[in-house]
């Protein structure tokens, strides 16, 4: 009787220590459930728990709630842990890193453009990266692959692809020829430099592409990648004169042929090969070609008299050297929230923002241009719009009301457009794609 008893005592407090750690357990998820709850609801009504661009997308059925794919992403409140199972909270602040699908261990995220109701204009890619025009292929940012990390791993794969793809005896000068000497066109010369390839590659700017045109102090890349011909860059909070002055070098010492200020204006089929003509005159041959655009390459303007003036610029290159001025920049992006910030810092800057409030910004954006706000560093006009740019005015309209702002520089940040007028000519299918999943490798 006695070990009867003694055995129900120690089963009986196992029991109530198990049920009191289940107990604690389960109201801790609650609480975190709660908490998830409340940010997605916060989220909503600033409008950021809607993806705009490349973002996880989760398999309720698949998902364990290891929390993974949440330690993993490198930005803040992308994702959590809601009832169970991950949900998205801030998802239109994703920038695709892809680093949650890599951390899945049960491979219950993929990565997607666009959503059920939201579609994003995209050329016609297949898994190969090769569009419906036979030879022609697209990787990087016109992909909807846009973060440096992913459109260097996309060129080196698409790289790969058009290696095994050439035609033998082609005749062509080239075996290739990159369009675009952004992350995924460099990270394709260089790949295909490895392999063997004859290749070259054109910019209609200048080395680095979209990355070349921020302003100096932008933080462009704040995890490792590997590049092809360098190996593992292990760079944290990295400005685009590190990046820059580390790509020019890659491309030295592999002796890639790139030809900056050679913007492209037709691809013509030729036999089994291509023709590609640029701005001055130039003919090239290859067999393959290799579109690393990007989306951005040409700025979304206003459209407003006096655009035209030398005044108006839609990048910002050196803003240290631009002092006393008075300053519009008009935007609410990050792009134009940075361009701003770092103007302020010696200039008088009014931003104009269309709407009544940001959206979608990064959080450390966010929260410097409210704690600028507060401090008058800078003037935010919100739900304005520009009517019209004059030597040392702009006109400003805030409903059925015009303002005169005094003006030196006006910055433009409205977006960029694709490219379509182009890829229709080259004969590229676009198509608006709706919850589209972009292929992407485990490592």
């Amino acid at each position: 009787m006695e070990v009867l008893i003694e055995e129900i005592l120690i089963y009986g407090l196992a029991i109530l220590f198990c049920g009191l750690i289940l107990y604690f357990y389960l109201r801790k998820l609650k609480k975190e459930s709660t908490l998830v709850g409340e940010k997605i609801e916060k989220a909503i009504a600033e409008g950021v728990h809607e993806p705009v661009s490349l973002h996880p997308y989760i398999d309720l059925n698949t998902c364990i709630k290891s929390g993974a794919c949440i330690v993993a992403c490198p930005e803040e409140d992308i994702l959590g842990i809601r009832n169970g199972r991950a949900t998205l909270v801030n998802a239109s602040k994703c920038v695709g890193h892809g680093a949650c699908f890599h951390a899945c261990p049960v491979e219950a995220i993929s990565l997607r453009i666009g959503t059920e109701k939201r579609g994003v204009d995209l050329p016609h890619v297949n898994q190969n990266f090769e569009t419906n025009v036979k030879g022609i292929f697209i990787a990087g940012e016109l992909g909807g692959m846009g973060l440096i990390k992913n459109s260097v791993e996309q060129g080196r794969q698409a790289a790969d692809e058009i290696k095994a793809s050439l035609d033998k005896n082609h005749g062509a000068a080239y075996d290739l020829i990159v369009i675009g000497a952004g992350p995924a066109g460099i990270s394709a010369s260089l790949q295909s430099k490895i392999n063997g390839m004859k290749v070259i590659t054109l910019e209609q700017d200048t080395l680095g592409g979209t990355v070349s045109n921020f302003p100096r102090a932008k933080i462009v890349m704040t995890n490792p990648m590997n590049l092809p011909g360098h190996g593992k860059i292990k760079l944290f909070e990295t400005g685009k004169t590190e990046l820059l002055e580390l790509w020019q070098d890659v491309i030295s010492k592999n002796q890639i042929d790139v030809r900056e200020n050679s913007k492209v204006e037709a691809i013509t089929k030729r036999d089994h090969s291509f023709e590609v003509t640029t701005a001055k005159g130039e003919i090239f041959t290859a067999n393959r070609v290799l579109l690393a655009i990007g989306r951005r390459g040409t700025p979304r303007k206003l459209n407003v008299p006096g655009e035209l003036l030398e005044k108006v610029t839609y990048r910002l290159l050196e803003p240290e050297l631009i002092a006393g001025k008075n300053v519009l920049v008009v935007g609410g992006g990050d792009s134009a929230i940075e361009s701003a910030l770092l103007l302020a810092q010696a200039n008088q800057v009014t931003l104009s923002y269309r709407s009544d409030k940001f959206s979608r910004l990064k959080p450390k954006n966010e929260t410097s241009i409210q704690n600028a706000i507060k401090s008058n560093l800078l003037k935010v006009a919100f739900n304005t719009q520009v009517l019209s740019i004059e030597d040392d005015k702009v006109v400003m309209a805030e409903g059925d009301d015009k303002h005169i702002l005094p003006n030196d520089l006006v910055f433009i940040f409205a977006g960029g457009e694709l490219p379509t007028q182009f890829l229709e000519k080259i004969g590229i299918e676009i198509k608006k794609r709706f919850g589209y999943t972009v292929k992407s490798h485990k490592k």
